[in-house]
């Protein structure tokens, strides 16, 4: 198998096992009202029963799911009047909005329309950043990632993309990407549970779980 494909093919395992742990969770029905702030459908066909789901994206990431609600809009001023949903749901976002400010905006606009909310995102703490794939690279400071990303990164050498896409990835990384600890996350969403989700014994990414009390939700 191609390298690259091996890498969707794992990408889509642990994507399936984080939607089975979250419907698990939620007590994830027909009738559940979910906000997926940054979504695409992927994750949406992995489930054997879809929610009443609303997708908020940029504009071009634009894609159709039937049964499903599309909104263009920023996570960091969400267009909903307070507790508009029974969850907002995000996967690999919080990391991409921009400094510390705006993850804070983010973090309270999740709470603010969500009566639950599960916010997942890479743990810096992981040894591989995991949006370049390449082993201690987020660890270094940004002024030496500068050089060093353009030139060499493992994501450009596994994934078959365009050579503009791959400029504008790598320059979003460098310009917008802050990877979060546990302590960030526990302080951007209070009194919420985080979850630590591993591999190799190693805490690759981290969930922070608000569940509704008077929703009658469940825990595995």
């Amino acid at each position: 198998m191609p390298v690259h494909a091996w890498f969707t093919s794992l990408s889509r395992y642990f994507r399936r096992r984080r939607m089975e742990r979250f419907a698990r969770e939620f007590g994830i029905g027909s009738e559940t009202r979910i906000l997926d702030i940054g979504g695409t459908p992927d994750c949406w066909t992995l489930l054997a029963e879809r929610p009443r789901l609303t997708l908020l994206n940029t504009p071009r990431a634009a894609d159709d799911l039937a049964g499903a609600t599309w909104v263009a809009g920023d996570g960091r001023r969400l267009p909903f009047r307070d507790g508009t949903f029974d969850v907002v749901f995000s996967n690999s976002v919080i990391e991409h909005v921009g400094d510390a400010a705006s993850q804070q905006s983010f973090a309270r606009e999740v709470a603010r329309v969500g009566r639950g909310f599960w916010v997942q995102t890479p743990n810096r703490w992981f040894p591989v950043e995991q949006h370049l794939l390449t082993p201690f690279i987020h660890w270094l400071p940004k002024s030496w990632q500068r050089p060093i990303v353009p030139r060499f990164n493992v994501w450009s050498m596994l994934m078959r993309v365009t050579p503009d896409r791959r400029r504008f990835y790598i320059e979003h990384y460098l310009a917008d990407v802050r990877l979060l600890s546990f302590g960030e996350m526990r302080q951007l969403f209070p009194g919420a549970r985080v979850i630590r989700e591993r591999l190799w014994g190693i805490t690759k990414s981290l969930v922070a779980v608000r569940m509704d009390s008077t929703a009658g939700t469940r825990r595995p």
